[in-house]
């Protein structure tokens, strides 16, 4: 699955034997869907058939849309550009070399599919939906934006903080390859070059790895593989106004993780803390404010101006601060254990292949071996007293 932030804010060819039947091919997309966006009714469960089906139905395969006449120059470009990316995650990533990312679909809309995650008012701990094989995960995926909305009116009735948001792609964790893997989507595949690079190789990542449950482990070590993969695909292919633009976004990007993290520390501090629920909702309110200050600054001080954060900013929770703690929680681990196995991408995966069958305390345990302790100097200057004081509680 693929979170992004940057700015504004993230098939194959449908052809199944007809041994199958109707209800064999509803019954595969099913329990691929789960996998990826979670499932606990039928009424869901049907949404996600459907949903994926469509997707499937929408693709034709690369070559095709890239001969056909009516296709668009500028869309005819990418599509040759991402099969360069697809060839160089095979033979300079290691990844898996199958129908993945070699099909494209237009879906009309704007994201994959949107994505429900919902916290407590007083916790940055996401809540779960458990499906067999695959274990827990923090969120649910829908395919149209007014059901995500919907589903996400109980959780707040029940007094939880919801998130809804868009997901660019999402990975079928190669289930889906007897049919043609995952399509390159419309949703992405116009993106900077350096962006749309990341997103490849990191969903084609979580088909080396998946460990059943652990969201962090798994978008960690995708979000790992994305961050050395596209290094290396743009010092090898990209021009230099390219790799100065995707430098500059990943300063900004770097800003944001960097900004988030430290207050969201504040924040997990003041809700394990001891103080009274009232007394919490207080410094809650000011926590938030003092992390708005500081982007504020941080756009005023570093980043010239640039809004492209405003939308997550202004929207922020706990849902969102415990969405995204997923995704870099053990990135820089993930790393440090690429750099132990000699930056060899085949004893990595080895590695990381063994680390994830393990039961999940002891998979805690070897990745913390690979963990730094995080610097406590702030991004910017602090532009409230909230941003320096300590919490106390």
């Amino acid at each position: 699955m693929a979170l992004r932030l940057w700015p504004t804010r993230r098939a194959a060819r449908w052809g199944v034997a007809s041994v199958l039947g109707v209800v064999g091919m509803v019954a595969a997309v099913l329990g691929t869907v789960c996998v990826t966006s979670g499932c606990s009714s039928i009424g869901y469960l049907g949404q996600s058939a459907s949903g994926h089906i469509h997707l499937l139905a929408a693709a034709r395969p690369v070559k095709d849309a890239i001969a056909d006449p009516a296709t668009p120059e500028a869309l005819r470009k990418r599509l040759e550009l991402t099969q360069r990316m697809r060839a160089f995650a095979v033979t300079e990533l290691k990844e898996p070399d199958n129908g993945s990312y070699r099909s494209y679909a237009d879906l009309k809309r704007s994201a994959a599919v949107w994505n429900v995650v919902a916290a407590p008012e007083l916790s940055l701990t996401l809540q779960t939906w458990c499906f067999p094989v695959v274990g827990c995960v923090g969120y649910r995926g829908y395919y149209d934006l007014a059901a995500a909305n919907e589903a996400a009116e109980p959780l707040k009735r029940a007094g939880l903080e919801v998130d809804v948001y868009e997901v660019p792609a999402y990975s079928t964790l190669g289930w889906m390859n007897w049919i043609g893997g995952d399509p390159l989507l419309n949703t992405f595949v116009q993106w900077p070059e350096g962006e749309l690079s990341r997103l490849i190789f990191h969903e084609l990542a979580h088909q080396v790895a998946y460990a059943p449950g652990d969201t962090t482990f798994n978008e960690s070590f995708a979000t790992a593989v994305e961050r050395i993969g596209s290094q290396r695909w743009l010092e090898a292919n990209a021009s230099a106004e390219v790799r100065e633009k995707q430098a500059l976004t990943e300063v900004r990007r770097h800003d944001f993780h960097v900004l988030v993290r430290a207050w969201r520390a504040k924040l997990d501090a003041l809700y394990r803390g001891d103080l009274p629920d009232a007394d919490k909702r207080v410094q809650k309110a000011t926590l938030y404010a003092g992390m708005r200050a500081d982007y504020d600054a941080l756009k005023r001080d570093r980043w010239n101006g640039y809004k492209g954060y405003d939308r997550w900013f202004a929207t922020a929770n706990n849902a969102a601060l415990g969405a995204q703690a997923a995704y870099d929680d053990q990135v820089s681990a993930f790393e440090r254990l690429f750099v132990a196995e000699g930056s060899d991408f085949d004893r990595f995966y080895a590695e990381v292949k063994r680390i994830a069958v393990l039961p999940k305390p002891e998979r805690d345990a070897v990745m913390a071996k690979y963990r730094e302790v995080p610097e406590p100097t702030p991004v910017v200057v602090p532009a409230t007293p909230a941003s320096a004081a300590p919490v106390s509680g």
